[in-house]
């Protein structure tokens, strides 16, 4: 697994040549100390409030799963936007190109149980069309539209049966190849997910551990999965989007590694910068 653990001065580059190869071959690059336990520890105790559920009563937590919405508080603003996660940014999606994330969207709180959770099908978060009611209908496209990367920001130490998010390393090579026909319509998720992601089966699972503070920037055609809580303790994990500020583009002679690993996806010769 490509991990970057960060510099303590503020201005060095924070991912080598080497880390965004890897990024652009495998679809991910996990930094830990991306954000201080001390956030995470500030963050989770207004996640427990909101749970409605005990931390020190396991007899409270009824279900596999609890999804809270939308934080955008200031530990929760502070651990989406620290210098190196800003650097990580621009030499992944380009300087300029990204907007500073202002909450960091959904949590889906698991907890320890037998329960199926039901919603650990393999999929792609998609970008746009998010107006339609049924949520399968929301689109993705060849460039991503709506998302530079996602991003996965665990708040809390997070083991291999602490239900880590399941990740297929290079999947977003198929995905990309798939949505290219479609155009800048994209594809549905219904549409995506018609043969369950079957033609990244063959790629190899990487599953999203490590301590509090730890933030896996993922290609926004990557293919994840959620899976059942098999540990002790709750698991608090933010999965934003990364906003950018204009669209990918995939002839571009300046392209960013996002846009370098659609374009080799595709069998352009675009180089990244």
């Amino acid at each position: 697994m490509q991990t970057a653990r960060m510099p303590r001065d503020d201005h060095a580059r924070a991912l080598s040549d080497a880390q965004i190869q890897r990024f652009i071959d495998d679809g991910f690059v996990r930094i830990e100390d991306a954000f201080t336990r001390a956030l995470a520890g500030e963050a989770r105790a207004i996640l427990w409030r909101d749970t409605g559920c005990d931390p020190d009563d396991p007899s409270t937590w009824t279900k596999p799963v609890i999804r809270l919405d939308q934080y955008a508080q200031p530990p929760f603003v502070a651990a989406a936007n620290t210098p190196v996660l800003h650097r990580c940014f621009d030499q992944l999606v380009g300087a300029g190109r990204w907007a500073p994330p202002r909450t960091l969207g959904t949590f889906p709180v698991r907890f320890p149980s037998p329960l199926d959770p039901g919603d650990a099908g393999w999929h792609i978060d998609v970008g746009f069309g998010t107006e339609h009611p049924d949520f399968m209908e929301w689109r993705a496209n060849v460039t991503s539209k709506g998302r530079a990367l996602l991003m996965l920001f665990l708040f809390s130490d997070v083991g291999e049966s602490d239900a880590p998010t399941r990740i297929r390393a290079g999947s977003h090579v198929e995905i990309a190849r798939t949505l290219a026909p479609a155009g800048d319509a994209g594809l549905t998720l219904r549409e995506l997910a018609a043969n369950g992601f079957a033609e990244t089966a063959h790629r190899p699972e990487v599953l999203a551990t490590g301590d509090a503070g730890t933030v896996y920037l993922c290609h926004p055609l990557l293919v994840h999965s959620a899976q059942t809580h098999r540990g002790t303790r709750p698991r608090f994990m933010a999965q934003p989007p990364l906003l950018g500020t204009r669209p990918l583009r995939l002839d571009s002679e300046d392209a960013s590694p996002v846009e370098a690993a659609i374009a080799k996806a595709l069998g352009a010769a675009t180089a990244p910068r």
